[in-house]
């Protein structure tokens, strides 16, 4: 018998008659003899009317009011969840974050979660009872409702996984696992069946939309095994796990893109110690979050430009900001461009491989693209290259890295 902590998103739980659906999924796998605690997120489509709501009234909707009107979604669909296992002939009862309790931090709109205590569910669980749990909700110091951000039922779910010690965490989604690139764009994209915690960080950091980053963050900690696989079909899915359970690793495990970039790039600016701080200070007060960064200095050594990309929803904020320290900063010329994107080759082979980046700059070159700004990290590098050409990017190093489907 195995403990499995189940986790249903929206698009699987669309409509009532899915919502049966599903029930009778958990139905197959209680059946089968196995200890299940489900976990949801809200009906697809109903976070965002809320949010929409909130709007109405707040022009700060990251608050503990805004956090009570959009966790509500999580509290109808595990409602109505439970109801569905009851139809189902099983014994089940929805819980809340604030009844078990999830404890997070007082940050409204974006919490972490402190602490789960599980020793009631665990009991319950034990005596056949499946417990339903709403996800993306906990509740602060102030027993203050609180949510985790959007995606945060797929944190939810993993950290209820490591507090009752599941053998495994199941999401359930609209895709059938998690493939070497965008099966949309590249057409010759596979399914993987095994995917390190290392390098779906980097996959969900950089474009990836099948996992919330720190979902990843939490299962790696507490060694959480996941497995992300279809509600709609009963195909095996792809399991994220620890490096040391995957024999043959690929050199690279798939490619990953990102549109929403922009590029700042400042002109001579003084070359001296202290201007990258007056410049990404004000930047991080502003929780404006600055990825790639490139700098060159000038042969005289007196001015140097400096080029960044934050996220393109930012890019705004960050020319105020910017303007409003440029008696600090001392630049003379600001440019910006939010026609590029990231382009991202991801695989933990790289560790022991020389030439992957080689192979990168080389493809793109043969394709006639420029490549604007790098970043690398053990078992990634990046580019920023114009909008564009991604697709024909995506394409074209996925052949290269010899990741098409046969």
């Amino acid at each position: 018998m195995a403990r499995i902590a189940v986790k249903f998103g929206g698009t699987s739980l669309a409509d009532v008659d899915h919502i049966r659906a599903v029930a009778r999924r958990v139905k197959r796998l209680v059946d089968a003899g196995d200890q299940v605690a489900v976990i949801v997120s809200a009906m697809a489509g109903t976070t965002d009317q809320l949010v929409d709501w909130v709007k109405d009234f707040s022009p700060s909707p990251e608050s503990c009011e805004s956090d009570v009107v959009v966790s509500a979604g999580e509290q109808v669909t595990a409602g109505l969840m439970a109801l569905a296992l009851q139809a189902e002939g099983l014994r089940a009862r929805s819980w809340l974050g604030w009844q078990l309790p999830v404890r997070t931090d007082g940050v409204h709109g974006a919490a972490r979660i402190e602490d789960i205590d599980p020793q009631q569910i665990a009991k319950n669980m034990a005596s056949g009872e499946i417990p339903v749990l709403a996800g993306f909700q906990g509740t602060d110091a102030n027993n203050r409702l609180t949510t985790l951000g959007r995606g945060g039922t797929d944190t939810s779910a993993v950290a209820f996984a490591a507090a009752l010690k599941a053998d495994r965490c199941d999401i359930y989604t609209d895709v059938d696992g998690i493939f070497t690139s965008d099966p949309r764009i590249v057409p010759k994209a596979r399914k993987i069946d095994k995917i390190t915690y290392e390098e779906m960080l980097e996959m969900a950091s950089l474009g990836a939309k099948v996992l919330q980053t720190r979902s990843v963050e939490v299962a790696m900690k507490h060694g959480v095994r996941l497995q992300v696989l279809s509600s709609f079909n009963d195909s095996p899915g792809t399991f994220v796990v620890d490096e040391g359970d995957i024999v043959e690793k690929e050199i690279v495990s798939g490619i990953a893109y990102s549109r929403d970039e922009a590029k700042i790039t400042l002109q001579r600016i003084a070359d001296r110690p202290g201007v990258a701080a007056g410049l990404f200070g004000p930047l991080a007060d502003a929780n404006i979050n600055v990825d790639m960064i490139v700098q060159n200095s000038s042969r005289n050594g007196e001015t140097t430009d400096l080029t960044f990309t934050v996220a393109r929803s930012q890019l705004a904020q960050a020319l105020t900001v910017l303007e409003g320290a440029k008696a600090a900063i001392g630049h003379e010329q600001i440019f910006s461009d939010d026609n590029v994107a990231k382009v991202s080759v991801i695989g933990v082979g790289m560790r022991s491989h020389a030439g992957v980046a080689q192979r990168m700059f080389s493809t793109l070159a043969e394709k006639g693209i420029n490549i604007q700004v790098i970043s690398t990290s053990e078992i990634k590098v990046s580019v920023l290259i114009a909008e564009e050409y991604v697709e024909l990017a995506l394409r074209s190093l996925h052949t290269a890295y010899g990741l098409d489907a046969d």
